[in-house]
């Protein structure tokens, strides 16, 4: 594997000095992927879903764990937590059986024996990670919900940036366009769908969006491609990466951006532009910590506590107050003011 060179790594943009890298292989069962530490230690293991999807090679498979590992890095440390930051991305193969793949996938997460505890992410279900949990003790999100609580999250940050946008954290009659209404964004469109207004949703998933809709039927649908430029009080970014990028963020037609994706940005330049545009871009990993912090409460106690978990989701919103007064007073983007911050709490670690 050339491209886990040292010399070959410090060739792509999301490498940040990682730990460590894990490369997935197992030609019989058809695994292939990989496991990036981006931050660790001795004493606590890293935590980082498992993404499975189609990748059109090695390279783009090994850069999405590579900036999503980093990312997990940033979340942990703006919730708080004493965790380092890891990801494993696996490519899916439909040439192979997906339940082989994940049990050989299991005996990898046996050998690091904890040092790497993960979830579902894109292309994995709960009932997956179950059947992994028989031959594997590194799974969690089983006992908690971890897309509820992120979407918990969510919902408590838009209420501390509606009072400073719209001067009241009362969201009744706000506007919502969701981009991805697949597990966070189903959740969101519960708490919000009683009191919203109009709510955009899409998806590129055709039966998930009939689906959502038959459920919310006041919701409206349009095309992915246009949902970005309804005029909206927030824009809701729930799919996958760099949906906010130098030539939608001129289409944008909103006040804020709030969403559940992870490296939402293409660029911090872009969380400028947005910036100058006047439109409030919440830091992805501050607002989307939810459900990390759900799955290392599950890490933590042996018993499932709905209201301990809430608790901690509940201060996010300190979190998402500071760095949002912090903006104002500066005027600069949020992403810069959390970025500052939390690479000063990751380079204490």
């Amino acid at each position: 594997m050339n491209i886990l060179t040292k010399s070959s790594l410090k060739k792509f943009p999301e490498y940040d000095n990682h730990k460590s890298i894990v490369y997935l292989n197992n030609p019989k069962t058809g695994l292939k992927g990989f496991i990036a530490f981006h931050k660790n230690s001795k004493s606590t293991p890293s935590f980082g879903a498992t993404r499975y999807l189609k990748y059109k090679s090695e390279k783009e498979a090994l850069r999405d764990a590579l900036r999503l590992s980093r990312l997990m890095s940033y979340k942990s440390a703006m919730a708080g937590l004493k965790y380092g930051g890891a990801k494993a991305v696996i490519m899916r193969n439909d040439k192979f059986s997906k339940e082989e793949i994940l049990k050989s996938y299991s005996q990898y997460l046996n050998r690091l024996s904890g040092k790497f505890i993960t979830g579902t992410d894109v292309g994995l279900d709960l009932n997956e990670i179950k059947k992994m949990k028989n031959n594997c003790k590194y799974l969690v999100g089983i006992k908690s919900n971890p897309e509820k609580y992120t979407a918990i999250g969510i919902f408590v940050s838009i209420k501390v940036i509606s009072k400073k946008i719209f001067k009241t954290s009362n969201l009744k009659g706000r506007t919502y366009a969701i981009q991805g209404v697949g597990k966070v964004g189903y959740e969101f469109l519960k708490l919000i769908y009683k009191n919203a207004s109009n709510i955009y949703i899409s998806d590129t998933n055709n039966k998930r969006l009939k689906f959502v809709h038959e459920i919310f039927p006041k919701t409206i649908i349009v095309k992915p491609s246009e949902i970005h430029k309804q005029q909206v009080d927030i824009y809701m970014p729930c799919a996958l990466s760099y949906g906010l990028n130098k030539k939608s963020v001129n289409e944008l037609n909103c006040k804020i951006i709030a969403g559940s994706a992870n490296n939402q940005l293409e660029s911090i330049a872009v969380a400028d532009r947005i910036q100058n545009r006047n439109i409030f871009y919440a830091p992805d990993y501050v607002i989307n910590a939810g459900g990390l912090i759900s799955v290392v409460d599950e890490y933590k106690h042996n018993n499932f506590s709905a209201k301990r978990i809430k608790d901690g989701v509940s201060k996010i919103k300190y979190t998402i107050e500071k760095i949002t007064n912090e903006s104002f007073k500066k005027n600069i983007s949020p992403a810069r003011i959390a970025n500052e911050i939390a690479e000063k709490i990751i380079h204490k670690m």
